[in-house]
């Protein structure tokens, strides 16, 4: 599978993660920031936009400086999908 659709796969996984589990959550502060830019980003990638508008990395380190919950699991799908867009930027 490319890195692209990977990424799409894993944008999707993060959202479907927020819309879930942090729904009350999604609508201020650092999980609103994480959610639009995800919302955004797929949107980007989905419509073949120039993927240089994706900006989804800083939300492990958002995340991480507002909460101390470092073993949540939303934590690895942020990580996932930050290290994913790198890779599609570097290829």
């Amino acid at each position: 599978m490319d890195k692209k659709k990977q990424l799409i796969d894993q944008l999707k996984v993060v959202i479907n993660n927020l819309e879930k589990d942090y729904s009350n959550e999604i609508t201020s502060g650092v999980f609103q920031l994480i959610y639009i830019r995800y919302k955004n980003a797929l949107d980007v990638m989905e419509n073949n936009e120039d993927i240089r508008e994706v900006n989804i990395i800083g939300g492990v380190r958002a995340y991480m400086d507002s909460y101390n919950d470092y073993q949540n699991p939303l934590l690895g799908e942020l990580h996932k999908a930050e290290k994913l867009n790198r890779e599609l930027f570097n290829a």
